[in-house]
């Protein structure tokens, strides 16, 4: 499969993504919408970056314009859609909740419908640790029942998994569904974590620490999420009906379908992480105690054993040396600025 269509690709997973492709010839076409959900001049010099190569094209619009999706789509001819735009962001789903159905779940639903017409060799969907939502067992199993999503943002998500799984038990749609657990790392969204922490630190102010940073999170660098991604390009799900599923498996009874986790499997407390950030800058951060937010989960944490059974995928980055790349592509971006 050598022509991959990707949703997101002035996103942070999905240039991280696209420009790993395109280093190993890949044709790629990238689609986004260039909202702003945050900072539109650092998507944009992400997309910079990739038109550099020559195997790269790009046309901006929502996932709404299904005319202009299908006109792309058609014209490209993919062997494979790797679907990572979204309305991201769980706190921002409490007050603009409307965005999302229409992002995420219109949007989706046509890529979904696009991937029919076209018959593509694989469908890829990101989807979000957030699904498992009120679930306390943990590490988080693909196979686990997940109905007790918390927010707006996980409940669109989950409907994305299953119009996916309608779509490829019905047109026998080859459909992975991965999985992300909290990615950071340089080019990172500025709505996260990490990239708020480190620019409060900087700037001598201070950062909210949510439930008094008792919370876990499966911090995964985004080399090891493309990694996970590109990976799973090849593992594609068989209809399950002339197949065993062995143990373990979240492959469907019904449909070529299959939900993988993309984790670092090795949840994190959010103290934790925040003197890490400090250590790495060498600078103290000024704490603000925050009861836990509406919506937000205590602890997220990844099983990733079905990955590993299918690609022999291990994360190879740690949590310092992760924080530690994220700094210096920070400082290095915003130098103008300090």
């Amino acid at each position: 499969m050598k022509k991959i269509f990707v949703t997101g690709t002035a996103g942070f997973i999905g240039f991280h993504l696209a420009n790993s492709l395109l280093k190993d010839g890949y044709k790629v076409f990238g689609y986004d919408g260039l909202t702003n959900y945050y900072d539109v001049k650092l998507k944009k010099t992400r997309h910079n970056i990739l038109k550099k190569n020559s195997n790269f094209s790009f046309s901006e619009g929502m996932l709404e314009d299904n005319v202009n999706l299908e006109k792309l789509v058609n014209s490209f001819q993919p062997d494979c859609i790797i679907h990572l735009a979204a309305q991201a962001g769980v706190r921002y789903s409490l007050e603009n909740p409307r965005t999302y159905i229409n992002s995420n779940i219109i949007g989706t639903f046509n890529i979904i419908e696009l991937a029919k017409k076209q018959k593509v060799k694989h469908l890829l969907i990101a989807s979000t640790s957030s699904v498992y939502g009120s679930i306390s067992k943990m590490p988080f199993l693909e196979t686990a029942k997940t109905d007790s999503q918390l927010t707006i943002y996980s409940a669109t998500k989950k409907a994305n998994e299953s119009m996916a799984h309608a779509y490829s038990h019905l047109w026998k749609i080859p459909t992975t569904i991965f999985r992300l657990f909290t990615v950071y790392g340089p080019w990172g969204r500025p709505d996260m974590a990490l990239f708020k922490f480190v620019s409060a630190i900087i700037k001598d102010k201070p950062i909210d620490i949510y439930n008094d940073g008792n919370m876990y999170r499966d911090f995964t660098y985004i080399d090891d999420v493309v990694s996970g991604i590109r990976l799973l390009i090849d593992q594609i799900p068989e209809n399950s009906t002339e197949k065993k599923i062995s143990n373990g498996d979240s492959m469907s009874q019904v449909a070529p379908y299959r939900l993988v986790n993309i984790g670092n499997s090795n949840k994190i407390k959010l103290i934790d992480f925040i003197k890490i950030i400090e250590e790495v800058l060498g600078k103290k951060a000024i704490y603000n105690f925050m009861p836990i937010h509406k919506g937000d989960v205590n602890a997220t944490w990844a099983d990733i054993s079905l990955l590993k059974q299918l690609t022999d995928f291990s994360p190879k980055t740690n949590i310092r040396e992760g924080v530690s790349s994220f700094v210096d592509w920070y400082r290095k971006y915003y130098s103008d600025l300090y």
